[in-house]
């Protein structure tokens, strides 16, 4: 057993994020400060959208995106099958239905094909929302997603934990994850194995003003404060939760996020010399397929890897990984198999979630890692796979 296991993400702190929290810790604010609107401002100018309203996590900010667009009983979202629970549950926690769409198997997105299939299976629900997830960083359709859920009178929120620092070319514009272009709101989370950490932490980013102004009370109880009141008063015109996100992790984030073009930098080159490295493997083990219009700052190295063909299992090779010290993990179960889920769709198959499922694992990738610690696991991954 090697003495440290290289893990398949890890946060990447330095002096400068830990002098940050200590200034906020001597500060007169720990909970909800000057530097909330700071991460705020600066995060949005980072994917040039007008607004970004700070969060818990980033469940707290689907959940929140859900309750700004009144999302309630009687309706649906449409959710990818290959995705973090969250993404699903944000529509069950507002008493909504969620249809699973399917993904393309060999890149594990929701697709056009796989919404419009996904839209027949709605029902009498009315669609409110489609909920495209940014696989590993790499961006969806979303120009034709955007299309397909306007014919419905839907609209996108974008599920982009994984996509912060990604780029996408759509015709002749270029664009960035969560500007918004194409979606009501974007949602971003800041655990540690994500692009910038927090701790924990979320981001909503939205075009729209009176969204906007309504994720910030939703935030805090629902509290507003009418204009020109005493500086005690506040209104509550509907609850709301405790999902705001405390000073000293905005100090962090506000850190870390001046650290972002050096981190998409290293996550870019160490992709590239993943690609070059496993290039020997291939058919047995290819990199997860990109779509030509993104080009993504990856938060997770994914591979398929052809496991019947190598005669190993993944639980074998997984365990073989991490006997020469190289951490890996599976991104995801198919929600829809789920015991919650599955007793609410009965033999739902999805055949390109399934297909991504049992062949997927994800390498390790962050930025600390060293210049030969890719062609370390790519050597162990061929020896696990003998």
């Amino acid at each position: 057993m090697a003495d440290a296991i290289l893990p398949y993400g890890r946060q990447t702190i330095d002096d400068a994020d830990i002098s940050a929290v200590a200034d906020a810790l001597r500060s007169d604010f720990l909970t909800t400060g000057p530097r909330v609107e700071a991460f705020e401002a600066a995060f949005a100018r980072e994917v040039d959208a007008p607004h970004a309203v700070a969060c818990a996590n980033g469940t707290a900010a689907l959940h929140l995106a859900m309750l700004a667009l009144r999302v309630g009983p009687g309706e649906a979202v449409i959710a990818p099958a290959i995705t973090f629970l969250a993404t699903a549950n944000c529509a069950s926690f507002v008493g909504a239905k969620v249809v699973f769409a399917d993904v393309d198997p060999a890149s594990g997105l929701m697709t056009p094909e796989t919404l419009a299939e996904a839209m027949t299976r709605v029902g009498d629900a009315r669609l409110r929302a489609v909920l495209p997830v940014h696989l590993r960083g790499d961006v969806c359709d979303l120009p034709a997603l955007e299309v397909l859920a306007r014919s419905a009178g839907a609209v996108l929120v974008e599920d982009a934990p994984h996509a912060l620092g990604s780029t996408m070319q759509f015709g002749a514009v270029a664009e960035t994850a969560g500007d918004g272009r194409h979606s009501a709101m974007a949602t971003f989370s800041f655990h540690p194995v994500k692009t910038i950490a927090t701790g924990e932490g979320g981001m909503i980013t939205t075009r729209d003003g009176d969204l906007a102004a309504r994720l910030r009370a939703l935030r805090s109880h629902g509290m507003t404060r009418p204009p020109g009141a005493e500086p005690w008063v506040y209104e509550m015109a509907e609850p709301g939760f405790n999902y705001r996100l405390p000073d000293i992790l905005c100090a962090l984030g506000l850190s870390q996020l001046t650290k972002l073009p050096a981190f998409v930098a290293r996550r870019r080159a160490l992709t590239a010399a993943y690609e070059r490295a496993l290039a020997p493997l291939a058919p047995v083990v290819v990199p997860a397929a990109r779509p030509a219009h993104s080009n993504p700052a990856l938060h997770l190295m994914a591979v398929r890897i052809d496991f019947v063909a190598a005669g190993r299992t993944r639980a074998q090779v997984m365990a073989s990984l991490a006997e020469r010290g190289v951490g890996s993990q599976v991104h995801y179960i198919p929600v829809h198999t789920q015991p919650y889920y599955r007793a609410l769709n009965p033999g739902l198959h999805l055949p390109g979630a399934q297909a991504w499922y049992e062949t997927c694992l994800s390498l390790p990738l962050f930025p600390g890692m060293a210049d030969g610690d890719v062609e370390r696991v790519v050597d162990a991954l061929a020896e696990a796979l003998g």
